[in-house]
């Protein structure tokens, strides 16, 4: 049985009850058994852990991502950790490509580079996980170590991106507002702004990232 530490425990008078926030790297059903001192059996169950699901509220409206731990579990907790610091609340969807992707999560307005940026991760790819229509992926540059806080959604199938360059790494994929937010956005009016080309005329905000499950 994988052990997680808790951070946050609660304990009550009798009977006793924790709630507790943890970490898994697993997601389904997982059998959890209780033992006494003596190692007798006390109590067993079966937990059923969820995707993790995130919501992006953005000037286009709101977006659902589940993420993949199981399959992508670098990708997924390092996308987590930005989430749970606030770090993409006020990033812009700074690169618009119609039939290709929606890029964001590291420039605020007025195309400024975003500080605070962790350390880059390793290239998860090779996982089963593919570059289809609605699905989430990491964005980097040419060196495959280098992704940070950037992503992207993939408007349609772009299977030669699980292996150009080395591959891109996909960890997950939008399961609400694929057409309603992701296919507007892509329709947005795009130019170079300091240099930098496909970025949307007027601001696309990522006003906040909250996990909610």
């Amino acid at each position: 049985m994988r052990q997680v530490a808790p951070t946050r425990c609660l304990r009550s008078a009798a009977p006793p009850s924790c709630w507790c926030s943890i970490a898994v790297n697993v997601v389904g059903d997982l059998p959890l058994t209780v033992k006494d001192p003596e190692g007798k059996r006390v109590f067993a169950t079966t937990l059923t852990v969820p995707s993790p699901q995130v919501v992006l509220a953005t000037s286009a409206g709101d977006l659902t991502l589940e993420l993949d731990p199981a399959k992508a579990p670098i990708s997924v907790n390092n996308f987590l950790a930005y989430v749970r610091q606030g770090y993409y609340s006020n990033t812009l969807f700074h690169r618009v490509i119609p039939g290709f992707v929606v890029q964001g999560g590291g420039y605020t307005t007025g195309l400024v580079r975003k500080p605070g940026q962790a350390a880059p991760i390793a290239l998860e790819i090779n996982n089963g996980l593919s570059n289809v229509r609605g699905t989430l992926a990491m964005a980097r540059t040419n060196d495959p170590n280098s992704a940070t806080s950037e992503f992207y959604v993939n408007l349609v199938d772009n299977v030669a991106l699980d292996t150009l360059n080395g591959g891109y790494a996909v960890f997950g994929k939008v399961v609400q507002g694929m057409q309603e937010v992701v296919d507007a956005i892509a329709t947005q009016p795009t130019g170079t702004v300091n240099g930098t080309p496909n970025v949307p005329l007027t601001e696309v905000t990522i006003t906040s990232a909250i996990q909610v499950r």
